[in-house]
């Protein structure tokens, strides 16, 4: 099994709700992936509520059962769409791939 974990940080805006808004947007669009993507075992998608400096405003923690189905993921035409989004409202991204 292959756990795929990323963190993300948003981009700030002079209106705070804006980024509130794009963090709810995202993880709903993520979300939605798992009814899309039957390759996904597991799927959980997280907003901190710390106000630490160092910490990450979003978290998405799968499973998959190999890295082949990662990749199926990855590539995925639903998930290039939540992508687009993604890299649009992020700033800073974290990813680790490890098998368990």
């Amino acid at each position: 099994m292959i756990k795929h974990i990323v963190m993300l940080k948003l981009k700030e805006f002079d209106n705070e709700n804006i980024k509130l808004q794009n963090a709810n947007k995202l993880k709903s669009l993520l979300e939605s992936l798992e009814k899309k993507i039957k390759e996904i075992k597991y799927y959980e998608v997280g907003l901190n509520f710390s106000k630490s400096p160092s910490a990450f405003d979003l978290v998405l923690i799968s499973e998959f059962e190999n890295a082949e189905t990662l990749e199926i993921y990855s590539k995925h035409s639903e998930h290039k769409k939540v992508l687009d989004f993604l890299n649009e409202i992020s700033e800073k991204k974290a990813v680790v791939d490890f098998t368990f």
